[in-house]
């Protein structure tokens, strides 16, 4: 009796169709990663970042192309209603920053770790970077802070978890400063700004944000590293840049820093929006007959 050969050469042309067609839905999708940021400022290519707290805006900011993507304790303020960043615990920003990293295909997952997670020595800063990286599945973290934290990014580095710095106004640190003017503008703190930026650099950050300073001096900090730099309100000198997405969609119009570009009124839209929502439904025009079943 003939044996049946059901893997026939049909069975193999499918099997290696599925397999293309498999690689190159793979090829489509290629992760940014620290070397991919660095290769962008050896290029000259200008970094984009954007924060985002949940599912839904970070899945649509990846699918835009956004580069880098930024779990910041700005959720205190944006999410919560907090006055500043410090109140929000790492618990919670392991929630946001678990919800982000399963909407992203492509972008770089950069979390902040909250305050009161890593100041008081590099072991507390080893052990809430790694709870974050296991519990989030976030690609990088990010610090506040200079020579004051390079044995906690040291120790984390170490570890084998990537970190970026933040330098300049760091919102962690509100309370010393007093107030959210421009940082840096004497020659002393502009001074320990670039100490600071090069012994991050040494510590191994692959990059660090610069916050609220003066546009000539981030020019002359972004020279001086090989690591990228992202700024906040520090000219375009620096080789990227990162907005909140709450000023930049116009959510929060309370907030008017001249370093923010609004690309939308959301606050007005959705206002209007819901405005009408409301009116169709107490005059009964909502749900029409298109819309019931």
């Amino acid at each position: 009796m003939p044996t049946l050969n059901i893997f026939g050469p049909r069975f193999y042309y499918s099997i290696h169709l599925f397999i293309i067609l498999m690689s190159a839905a793979t090829q489509e999708i290629k992760r940014v990663t620290t070397h991919t940021l660095q290769k962008l400022k050896a290029a000259g290519e200008k970094i984009s970042m954007i924060t985002a707290y949940d599912y839904s805006f970070a899945r649509l900011f990846d699918e835009a192309g956004m580069e880098v993507i930024l779990v910041g304790d700005s959720a205190s303020n944006v999410m919560a209603g907090h006055e500043t960043t410090l109140p929000i615990t790492l618990d919670q920003m392991i929630y946001h920053a678990s919800s982000v990293v399963r909407a992203v295909k492509r972008a770089l997952v950069v979390v902040d770790l909250p305050f009161g997670s890593y100041q008081s020595n590099p072991e507390l800063a080893l052990a809430s970077a790694v709870r974050m990286m296991k519990e989030s599945g976030a690609h990088a973290l990010k610090l506040e802070g200079g020579v004051e934290i390079v044995e906690a990014v040291k120790k984390i580095i170490g570890a084998g978890i990537p970190v970026m710095g933040h330098l300049g106004l760091t919102p962690q640190s509100i309370y010393k400063f007093g107030t959210y003017t421009v940082r840096a503008k004497q020659d002393a703190e502009a001074e320990k700004l670039k100490t600071d930026a090069l012994a991050l650099q040494e510590a191994g950050a692959f990059g660090t944000v610069l916050e609220k300073i003066p546009s000539d001096l981030a020019r002359e900090v972004s020279g001086s590293l090989s690591i990228p730099t992202i700024g906040i309100g520090a000219g375009n000198g620096c080789d990227g840049q990162v907005l909140v997405m709450h000023d930049l969609l116009g959510i929060n119009q309370d907030f008017h820093p001249r370093f923010v570009r609004k690309y939308l009124d959301l606050q007005s839209q959705v206002t209007g929006a819901i405005q009408n929502y409301i009116q169709d439904i107490k005059s009964g025009s909502f749900p029409s007959e298109q819309e019931s079943y």
